[in-house]
């Protein structure tokens, strides 16, 4: 059975028949989790290999693990910085940036594999315009060179910890005041205007870095009438044929309600599919997502297969250590220092 295009996710920190009976439909092809299915991290283990032993091959399990406000998993796990702290960071000492960039990279790949987890939907790569209250410290910086730079440096320290990176959220969410969680929001700049939003994406793909990209709910209408995650313009004529990335293209969530607009989840998740995304996410809705699964039933992408098949976690490479190791002990304790200098808050 390959893996289908359809993320969803479960009701608890343990599986329940309703949730097999899903995970089982050939047109679910990973699981995304979320604080309510965390209570330990020996339970987690539990749950992920579960999820993991439904299928085979496995379906592929994801998180929101980004750090500052954006961290689903935190009892037990080392606690992460927001990415517009590194910002600050590389501020005063550009070295000092990309270290940490790295850093908070590997500890929360190295946190995440020893539970199983196979990637988080991280790094963000909006630009930090003083504008998205929603994106806000979750953004590395303002300048995008600095954001390119520390990216690709977060992205090689999840590769050290043999995981892959999904760049979010494409084109661009900086840019915009509304939270595509409660609105559509309309960013009315010119392509032209839009470059610098573009430049990350743009220097990750070229670095053969970047394995996903999520594409957010957005509306350009000065270049595209159609809100991005549905548009044929920005997944295959902008990010394939412009920028000639061959990674994974995720759509967010369509259950937000900035698609309300776009007809039920199964036109939804249709339209994305055939604008260009490998793998649509239903979230917190499961009667919408069996209507999803049901009205995809039959479909098949192999390339888009294949590709999904890409995001199995790496093996460590030569003279890497699980988590707990003398490289875990001292990286944390690199990091925990650094974020016991005065005048950082991990609130958001």
């Amino acid at each position: 059975m390959t893996l289908g295009p359809l993320m969803v996710d479960v009701a608890g920190p343990v599986l329940g028949a309703a949730d097999i009976q899903r995970l089982q439909d050939p047109v679910v092809g990973g699981v995304i989790l979320f604080a309510r299915n965390y209570a330990s991290r020996e339970q987690l283990r539990e749950l992920v290999a579960a999820i993991h032993a439904v299928r085979n091959p496995p379906l592929l399990v994801a998180v929101d693990q980004e750090g500052g406000r954006v961290q689903r998993f935190r009892e037990g796990f080392f606690p992460l910085p927001p990415l517009r702290w590194i910002g600050h960071q590389y501020d005063m000492d550009p070295d000092a940036g990309r270290r940490l960039a790295f850093q908070a990279a590997w500890v929360m790949a190295t946190d995440l594999r020893d539970a199983g987890v196979d990637f988080s939907f991280a790094p963000v790569v909006d630009l930090d315009h003083g504008l998205s209250t929603i994106i806000g410290e979750r953004a590395f910086h303002r300048d995008p060179a600095v954001v390119a730079e520390l990216a690709a440096a977060y992205l090689q320290g999840l590769r050290r910890a043999g995981m892959i990176g999904v760049a979010k959220h494409f084109p661009g969410h900086g840019g915009v005041i509304a939270d595509s969680h409660l609105e559509l929001p309309e960013d009315h700049r010119s392509r032209a205007d839009l470059y610098d939003d573009l430049l990350p994406y743009e220097r990750l793909v070229a670095s053969g870095l970047l394995a996903g990209v999520m594409v957010a709910h957005v509306r350009y209408p000065a270049v595209d009438p159609a809100v991005a995650s549905l548009s044929p313009y920005w997944m295959r004529q902008v990010l394939r044929n412009g920028l000639d990335f061959r990674g994974v293209v995720f759509s967010d969530d369509l259950s937000m309600k900035a698609l309300d607009g776009e007809g039920g989840l199964p036109e939804r998740a249709a339209a994305s599919l055939r604008a260009g995304a490998d793998m649509v996410l239903v979230c917190n809705d499961p009667a919408g997502a069996d209507r999803v699964r049901a009205a995809l039933a039959g479909l098949t992408d192999p390339a888009g297969q294949a590709r999904l098949a890409s995001l199995r976690p790496r093996q460590l490479p030569a003279g890497a250590e699980p988590r707990g190791g003398r490289e875990w002990d001292r990286v944390t304790a690199a990091l925990a220092a650094a974020l016991d200098r005065p005048g950082l808050s991990l609130d958001g």
